[in-house]
């Protein structure tokens, strides 16, 4: 059976990030764009209730 060598990927900061960061880092980094995503979503719902019917 022949096994194929997979190409080697170049490395990117945002991979390293996730490969060699800390668990808190990585948390921190979550709680970030969690935040950001529910910020963008409550603005989202307040233009749409302020939106004639």
């Amino acid at each position: 059976m022949l096994i194929s060598k997979k190409a080697k990927l170049k490395s990117t900061p945002f991979s390293d990030f996730f490969r060699y960061a800390k668990s808190a880092e990585k948390r921190k980094f979550f709680d970030r764009i969690a935040k950001k995503a529910i910020e963008e979503q409550q603005q989202m719902l307040e233009k749409a209730k302020n939106m004639p019917q």
